[in-house]
């Protein structure tokens, strides 16, 4: 379906990331007498833990950015490829670009985030960041030139050491096989602050085996398209910046203003916009002062969960019952066919991690005859 529905009894679902998509999917399941709108202008669903897969060419584009046609045309779900410019809280009702007003019955807010460059100079005009397809096609053009020229001097720089700049280290170290050294840079005076001991030491041996230099307590001032400085005015010359620093919510402008400041929206523990009983913000836009969670995919997709079991609540008149996260545990990519992992009673790195990684993220794949698909197709290649 691609004919945009609007009434008062339809949830509309802005934002098709995991927690867009399986909110919406989990509405259309649970309340099939509720219209619902996604409006989402890319016409793929990413994959994001799949990415550096995608990049290393250990997984194809179909497994990792399926359409929303493909994954929406039987689920009764209207796609409107739009993006959605303000919200009127008062009046349940909003802009978008192309079609102009559109009521809504109950909002659901998960747009995600955007690149945070913490106002260094540079950053956006000559960093990379690693986020969507656009990312993967740039880094993939810039291996195979590194890999061409093979120069002496050649360095990749990648700020943040967090799950996303690890990962890519790793990725790039192997895909790269010496053609340029890969300096991964961090503020803080470690990697993987918010991981499991296990994930953190099995990451700084992997490091380590692929020999990245790692520059802890190192903040960075200035971005250039060849060197990056850093605090102390040194200079360190790349052929390639990735900026993993950080990120921030991205809202569309919202009538009467929340008081967000440009950052997360206040929510309560049922996920709802305080004071506006018929909006739920998810993942990285809302904030809960009474239980943050982590922003990772995990909670996304249970929190899309959880907002389809909140209104089919509220359908039997009753309140819906506060989210509770359920951690299942960190799964990291190391590399060219190794991972580490930890949860639910197991800690595991090598090989067999990376397949178990791999599978278990295929079969979450939104629609279940596509990740059984990933899946077959991924253990027919072994």
């Amino acid at each position: 379906m691609t004919t945009p529905l609007s009434s008062p009894e339809t949830v509309v679902v802005i934002g098709g990331g995991f927690a867009g998509l399986f909110s919406a999917l989990a509405v259309s399941e649970r309340l099939p007498e509720r219209p619902v709108l996604l409006i989402e202008p890319r016409d793929r669903f990413l994959f994001q833990p799949l990415l550096y897969e995608l990049l290393s060419s250990e997984l194809q584009g179909w497994e990792v950015a399926p359409t929303y046609r493909q994954l929406l045309s039987s689920r009764g779900i209207c796609w409107l490829q739009d993006r959605v410019i303000n919200i009127d809280l008062n009046n349940q009702e909003l802009t978008t670009a192309a079609s102009g007003a559109l009521q809504w019955g109950d909002l659901v807010l998960a747009t995600g985030t955007e690149l945070n460059d913490f106002g260094v100079p540079g950053v956006r005009e000559h960093a990379c960041s690693f986020r969507d397809l656009n990312d993967v096609a740039h880094l993939r053009a810039l291996v195979r030139e590194l890999n061409k020229r093979r120069e002496p001097d050649a360095a990749v720089a990648i700020i943040g050491a967090g799950p996303t700049g690890v990962e890519l280290a790793c990725k790039l170290a192997d895909m790269l096989d010496g053609a340029a050294r890969i300096h991964l840079i961090e503020r803080g005076d470690g990697i993987l602050p918010n991981s499991a001991s296990f994930n953190r030491e099995r990451a700084a041996a992997a490091l380590e085996r692929r020999d990245v230099c790692l520059h802890l307590n190192t903040a960075v001032t200035e971005v250039h398209s060849d060197r990056v400085r850093f605090k102390d005015g040194t200079l360190l010359p790349h052929s390639g910046l990735i900026w993993s620093a950080g990120s921030r919510p991205t809202v569309p402008e919202i009538r009467p203003d929340p008081g967000h400041a440009k950052g997360p929206l206040n929510i309560g523990q049922d996920l709802r916009l305080l004071g506006h009983q018929h909006v739920y913000v998810l993942g990285d836009c809302g904030r809960c002062s009474v239980e943050p969670w982590p922003a990772t995919a995990q909670v996304a997709m249970q929190q899309g969960e959880a907002v389809a079991a909140a209104l089919q609540a509220i359908s039997n008149n009753q309140e819906p019952k506060p989210f509770q996260f359920q951690d299942r545990g960190e799964m990291l990519s190391l590399g060219i066919g190794d991972a580490t992992l930890t949860g639910l009673g197991i800690t595991l790195a090598g090989p067999l991690a990376f397949k178990i990684r791999r599978a278990t993220y295929l079969t979450r794949l939104p629609g279940l005859s596509l990740g059984l698909r990933s899946a077959g197709a991924w253990l027919m290649s072994r």
